[in-house]
């Protein structure tokens, strides 16, 4: 319960920066042209019977804009006189046209003033990014140190990767850490440069490997390569009872060979498929009864130091172990920090902004480049709602990556909403840029009509995403 109120807390912590920035980057640009500004509102207030359906609002003296916040956190709004929005206020559009409503504007005008959210987003992004370079650097494991190499699934295996190459880099450029960006490059690489046996080598590859497929396969297409070795042990839990200890190395896992972290979890995943057809206690407790095979090190081995090899073991112990009911051994897996020193690069206050553009700049080509997913079966299942975004916080309060998630989801914000879809200012932008080419306004019973159009995709998509979060959380997905 813990974790998911600190998850929430930042979830809505980032999302309520976000949108009240975003919403004024619009009351900015509307003051600025002299556009009234009827309401501010973070979160949306439908009324519901006689309920105006506001937390809290505020209206200053001599002010025509009243602040506040409404009872449904799906956003925030900004109401702009005499435009047609996400309130249908279509009675306003029937009164005379008046100096300070938006539709009187030059369109270039109410171009800045359509735009002004995506650009705060955006820029916003990029300033974080910059102060998060700034403040904490960037740390990580380069990938051409990870002399161990990697694990391949059998498609990998399928384009000649094998296991243990070394990943250096594509024709594009080296790999630099393990992350979303070393799957794409690969995924769009026609050469990818490796170290076998100590030898540089070049595969050649099809240049279109799907994404998806590569991230969502059980194993993935490429992981680190972490030895089996234990880093520690939970008190009481099955792994001390059987007599398991610090530096100890996992040989098997019922009667499958296991050499590394990567095997160890595949088994254990395949108990867990395995369980959720049990339907007695009894096929509970047989599937949870596992015989491991471990070692112990001898006094002279030394564990954590890069590339250690155990030469030297005595002789394997093999135990019948009960597992947790979450399939837990109870002991803690080294990683990748346990065989390799990170790289720290840290960054003077001039040099950050460029390098924060730069990372920003990445993250957005990163998730265009992925939107080519979306209209497959398997993007669509991907699609998340509020619950998968919550997730990506950490379960702890941390704010480097409570700033990179706020940053990453800023940008997210600025493009979706530049999306020329109705209800979004995209839209908007969209409609203005053909009044701006033809000299013609196109007639409010359009735009209102498109404007209920877009409301219902923005509706739709919503709901397919939220619904597809139900189904993961229950396990149909």
């Amino acid at each position: 319960m813990e974790i998911f109120l600190i998850k929430l807390l930042q979830f809505v912590l980032a999302i309520s920066l976000l949108v009240l920035l975003h919403e004024g980057g619009h009351f900015f640009f509307s003051k600025l042209f002299g556009v009234r500004v009827e309401k501010f509102y973070l979160f949306f207030d439908p009324s519901i019977w006689k309920w105006k359906g506001s937390l809290f609002k505020y209206k200053p003296k001599n002010s025509d804009t009243t602040y506040g916040i409404g009872w449904l956190p799906l956003g925030g709004y900004c109401k702009i006189s005499g435009m047609i929005d996400e309130s249908f206020d279509v009675e306003q559009m029937k009164q005379p046209e008046q100096p300070w409503e938006f539709r009187t504007k030059p369109a270039w005008q109410r171009l800045l003033i359509m735009i002004g959210g995506v650009l705060v987003n955006f820029l916003l992004a990029l300033f974080i990014y910059s102060m998060v370079l700034y403040t904490w650097g960037d740390e990580y494991i380069a990938v051409k140190d990870m002399t161990m190499g990697m694990k391949f699934n059998q498609e990998a295996k399928s384009h000649g990767f094998r296991d243990g190459d070394i990943l250096i880099g594509t024709e594009k450029g080296d790999f630099k850490d393990f992350s979303a960006d070393l799957f794409r490059d690969i995924s769009e690489a026609h050469e990818v440069r490796i170290i076998r046996d100590g030898q540089a080598m070049t595969l050649n590859l099809p240049g279109d490997i799907n994404l998806l497929s590569m991230l969502k396969s059980t194993p993935n297409f490429c992981r680190p390569f972490i030895p089996a070795e234990i880093d520690t042990v939970l008190a009481d839990s099955p792994a001390a009872k059987a007599g398991i200890r610090k530096g100890d190395k996992i040989l098997a896992i019922n009667g499958v060979a296991v050499d590394s972290w990567n095997e160890f979890t595949e088994q254990t995943g395949r108990l867990a498929d395995q369980m959720t057809a049990a339907t007695t206690a009894a096929d509970s407790l047989r599937l949870r009864t596992a015989t491991v095979v471990f070692q112990h090190p001898s006094p002279t081995t030394q564990l954590s130091t890069v590339n250690s090899q155990l030469s030297t073991l005595n002789s394997p112990d093999t135990a019948t172990i009960v597992l947790t009911p979450e399939l837990q051994l109870g002991v803690g897996m080294t990683s990748l920090l346990s065989y390799y020193e990170p790289t720290k690069v840290s960054y003077g206050f001039l040099e950050s902004i460029p390098a924060g553009v730069k990372y920003g700049w990445n993250v957005l080509g990163g998730y265009v480049g992925d939107l080519k997913y979306l209209f497959s079966s398997d993007g669509a299942k991907s699609l998340g709602g509020f619950g998968a975004i919550g997730s990506l916080f950490p379960p702890v309060w941390d704010w480097h990556m409570f700033w990179l998630m706020t940053a990453f989801l800023s940008i997210i914000l600025a493009f979706m909403n530049i999306l020329p879809i109705p209800a979004l200012d995209g839209g908007h932008v969209l409609f203005l840029l053909y009044e701006m080419i033809t000299g013609r306004k196109p007639t409010e019973q359009f735009m209102i009509r498109a404007e209920y159009v877009g409301f219902g995709i923005l509706i739709l998509l919503m709901v397919v995403a939220n619904l597809n979060d139900i189904l993961r959380w229950l396990g149909y997905m």
